[in-house]
């Protein structure tokens, strides 16, 4: 009988007693492999570590890693999880938030593809929704460009799923530069940069098959609606957008960073090559033209 791909999930968690079991329920209930759980938890205020120890006690497959540090945020939790799990056992590596709920097949598909298409690396649209019903589709699976990984992830870092040999290359590049990666505030940003600019294959589904929480406490949410895309821009004029392009393209000053410049001239010349969603290739190509980016 042929054994069960066995993935290693990693996730981190703040502050989320409110929504974690039915997250690490959803887990447990994954169809056709065989998971690890690794939680990570940052100093919270409420129960949430506790109620993680509770859960370790009562499944042999989850792992509660040591508590008691800040992290400061989702980014140096998960860099924090993937230094300190040993994942060299497994045969993927998937990132999980603490307050969303997972189709039964979820990774079974994602393993599905990954082996049909020769992925390092896999992400996928979700579905966005709220406490009072609605759900909106987040589409995040437009083509990919040639410079798309420099400028945003590859969509939610909660749908990722990494071939283990792949993930474990990007672990050593962690360790090896991990004051600077640390300084990134986006993990699936910096993960998707990786592995792009070493040239692996990665892959963007458009098939949802999980839930995206949105409430007051994402710290990275659905970028949807006036208030949102106000807060976008903001962040945009005061240069913190532009900021976390430089810190990537400095990280990676290898082949592919050398091929691209954050001069106006080039931005613009280049404009179709940065963004994956039409929309944002037009709305990024105004910023630059406006020296607003």
């Amino acid at each position: 009988m042929t054994p069960l791909p066995s993935i290693a999930i990693l996730l981190s968690a703040y502050n989320g007693a409110k929504w974690i079991e039915e997250q690490i329920d959803t887990i447990l209930k994954q169809q056709d492999v065989s998971i690890q759980l690794f939680i990570s938890v940052d100093l919270s205020t409420d129960n949430t570590y506790a109620l993680c120890k509770e859960f370790e006690q009562t499944k042999t497959n989850i792992t509660v890693l040591e508590y008691g540090d800040r992290f400061g945020g989702a980014a140096k939790n998960f860099f924090r999880l993937i230094r300190d799990v040993d994942f060299l056992s497994f045969d993927y590596v998937a990132l999980a938030d603490q307050d969303d709920i997972w189709n039964d097949g979820k990774l079974h598909h994602a393993i599905k593809v990954i082996k049909q298409d020769d992925l390092d690396g896999y992400s996928s649209d979700v579905i966005a929704f709220w406490s009072n019903g609605r759900e909106e589709l987040v589409k995040k699976s437009f083509p990919q460009k040639k410079f798309d990984y420099f400028f945003e992830a590859a969509g939610p870092g909660c749908t990722y799923v990494l071939k283990q040999q792949s993930a474990q290359k990007f672990k050593k590049f962690l360790i090896k530069n991990w004051g600077d990666v640390n300084l990134v505030e986006l993990h699936d940003w910096m993960i998707y940069a990786y592995f792009r600019s070493q040239g692996m294959k990665w892959k963007i589904d458009d098939k949802p098959l999980m839930f995206y929480r949105q409430h007051g406490h994402n710290q990275v949410g659905l970028n949807s609606g006036l208030k949102a895309y106000l807060i976008r821009f903001n962040k945009i004029k005061k240069k913190w957008y532009r900021d976390e392009v430089q810190k990537i393209i400095c990280l990676l000053n290898e082949r592919s960073a050398q091929d691209i410049s954050l001069k106006r001239l080039f931005l613009i010349k280049n404009f179709w090559h940065l963004r994956r969603r039409p929309r944002d290739v037009v709305i990024l190509l105004f910023m630059i033209i406006f020296k607003i980016f």
